[in-house]
């Protein structure tokens, strides 16, 4: 018996390890169920393993678990006839989208041209849904609110200048500082300001179409969510998380008074009607407007900045994780001293984007002196769970330190503004930028010398391939 073990314990030395026997098809599942880390480690180990962790195909696979199905079958779209990128290289790609340093800005308006362009605003929405970027409301001189919607179609070319289309709906009422975010074809709208200081808690959706003919339609229909909702409110924020919920948080209710509370909207398979409940957590973020909400895959939201009930700009980063058995807020606790230029990350107004690679693209925005900024950073939280970010559990400095990184901007420069707002196509590698406060020219009649922009540009993240 113990001559038939020692000869077994041989022929297992001799063969190597029992995973160099496994099927590369059975290899590949397994290594898709791993993080980086360890993907990398397993490609160290021989040539074999190397020319597997390293195949193309294992990494475009990669790239639609980290990434998701949609970006990177809008990236090999937009690549679609390019005979220099008909096998894009996944591994780098993987690799600069990670490393992210820098982005490039183009203009895609002319307001010189002859073609219909939306009027100057800010504190409107912009979302990009089917194919389309769409504008509605938002505040204009002389703090009248604006009531229009504005259409254009992008296909595949993001850098062309667009084609608006004025969509005359005459619903929803006109407002600013609402809140409009895409689910699947649709929009869904909630609250807003009108010019006449009252504050709306209605809830609208928004189907989006494009046809080649007749060109964009958008119907709006006013949802039926019974009698529990929010309080009235603008200048809040909100995102969609797992295709049928909306978060809500803050904002300016009556009288002015800042609020603090989180609401998620649940919709119907059909979007015929949608349930309001409020998110109460033992720990939440105080309260503010003029913030971001950004989901940034799953349930897992990022909330950041505003401005808190001292009038006092804001820098501080909340976690909400919206689960069926929970929900719970969580800070991200940072010092500004441990980060390159941190001390001009507090900031109101600004707009946070889930780009590619699930990382958050911040731009713009204004200081508590209401110096408007022109500024990009990526905060980036991949590496941190809730219960990492737990105050009793915090140990790396460096961590949380390299969560966020500013980046380098090339081509065109637009003017520094807030209040603008932001969007990205579905690869996440183009963002669209429109509208928002800007330096005008001093009107002794206006303190702020401020002006209502109309410029619309791209910035793409600069990739090599």
């Amino acid at each position: 018996m113990a001559e038939i073990s020692t000869t077994a314990r041989t022929s297992n030395f001799n063969n190597g390890s029992p995973i160099i026997n496994l099927a590369p098809d059975h290899l590949f599942t397994i290594l898709l169920l791993l993080p980086i880390e360890s993907i990398l480690s397993f490609a160290m180990t021989c040539k074999k393993f190397r020319h597997l962790a390293s195949s193309n195909s294992l990494w475009e696979s990669i790239c639609r678990r980290d990434w998701g199905p949609i970006a990177v079958d809008a990236l090999k779209s937009s690549f679609h006839g390019d005979k220099d990128h008909q096998l894009l290289p996944w591994i780098r790609l993987y690799k600069q989208v990670s490393q992210l340093d820098s982005v490039c800005c183009y203009k895609l308006s002319d307001p010189d041209s002859d073609l219909l362009l939306p009027s100057p605003r800010a504190s409107h929405s912009l979302d990009f849904v089917s194919g389309c970027l769409v504008v509605f409301g938002g505040g204009c001189e002389g703090g009248r609110h604006v009531d229009d919607t504005w259409a254009a179609y992008v296909g595949n070319n993001s850098r062309r200048m667009l084609k608006w289309q004025k969509i005359h709906s005459g619903i929803p009422s006109g407002r600013f500082g609402h809140t409009c975010v895409p689910i699947d074809n649709y929009l869904v709208l909630f609250g807003g300001i009108n010019d006449r200081g009252n504050r709306h808690s209605d809830t609208w959706v928004g189907q989006v179409a494009f046809h080649e003919n007749v060109g964009i339609s958008l119907s709006w229909r006013l949802l039926d969510v019974g009698s529990i909702a929010p309080a009235p409110r603008g200048a809040h924020a909100a995102c969609c998380i797992s295709n049928r919920k909306m978060v809500i948080h803050g904002g300016i209710g009556w009288n002015g008074v800042r609020l603090g509370d989180t609401w998620v909207l649940e919709l119907s398979e059909n979007l015929c009607f949608g349930t309001w409940h409020e998110i109460v957590s033992h720990s939440s973020p105080p309260a503010r407007s003029g913030h971001s909400l950004t989901c940034i895959g799953g349930t897992r939201t990022i909330l950041f900045g505003g401005r808190g009930l001292g009038y006092d700009v804001l820098n501080d980063i909340w976690l909400l994780d919206v689960s069926e058995d929970y929900s719970k807020w969580v800070q991200i606790f940072y010092e500004l001293q441990n980060i390159p230029a941190g001390v001009s990350l507090p900031r109101v107004g600004h707009s946070a984007t889930c780009i590619l690679g699930g990382r958050l693209l911040i731009h713009g925005g204004e200081d508590s002196q209401r110096h408007r900024k022109d500024d990009f950073w990526v905060l980036d939280i991949s590496a941190i769970s809730l219960e990492s970010v737990e105050p009793a559990r915090l140990s790396s400095e460096r961590l949380l330190a390299n969560m966020w990184r500013r980046l380098k901007a090339k081509g065109y420069k637009p003017k520094s503004r807030s209040f603008h707002r932001a969007c990205v196509d579905n690869s996440g590698r183009y963002l669209y930028v429109y509208g928002g406060m800007v330096d005008g020219v001093v009107d002794p009649a206006e303190s702020y010398g401020l002006g209502f922009d109309g410029e619309l540009f791209l910035v793409e993240l600069v990739l090599q391939l």
